[in-house]
């Protein structure tokens, strides 16, 4: 098996659910022990300005949570570059680096959630396919990182 093809399977079905306002799908590609944790702009290197964006992953809740943000915004472009993916030797682990650039529009017109920089989505293998282990938010590197 092409593990990293995998992976980018991965990337490509997060892509897929966000652009479809697909909660259902969105929940396939999640751990059991997930945290999402996020930098509160796109230059928090520094973990202690991040928060706790939702606790320990519950299907439900965060199924709610998402439906509630598809409802609110309409995606006006989604853009995602996978740079690298890296499988670890025993083909358990891996980790995919991605551009992104989406833009979303709050469906009332109160406001814009711009989304660009990079991410770093680290997986790991289970009996039923690979989960998304963790993903700090995205992030703009300076240059030459």
């Amino acid at each position: 098996m092409d593990r990293a093809a995998e992976i980018q399977e991965m990337v490509e079905r997060e892509s897929r659910a966000y652009e479809t306002y697909d909660a259902a799908l969105m929940l396939t590609l999640f751990h059991p022990d997930m945290v999402w944790v996020w930098p509160p702009h796109s230059r928090a290197y520094d973990p202690m300005e991040w928060v706790l964006r939702m606790g320990r992953f519950d299907q439900e809740r965060w199924r709610a949570y998402l439906q509630k943000f598809f409802d609110e915004y309409e995606i006006v472009h989604n853009s995602r570059v996978t740079k690298k993916i890296f499988v670890s030797p025993e083909g358990d682990g891996g980790f995919a680096v991605v551009d992104i650039d989406s833009y979303w529009r709050k469906r009332d017109g109160s406001g814009d959630l711009p989304n660009k920089g990079r991410a770093c989505k680290i997986y790991t293998l289970m009996p039923d396919g690979w989960k998304m282990l963790h993903q700090p938010g995205t992030m703009q590197y300076p240059v030459g990182t």
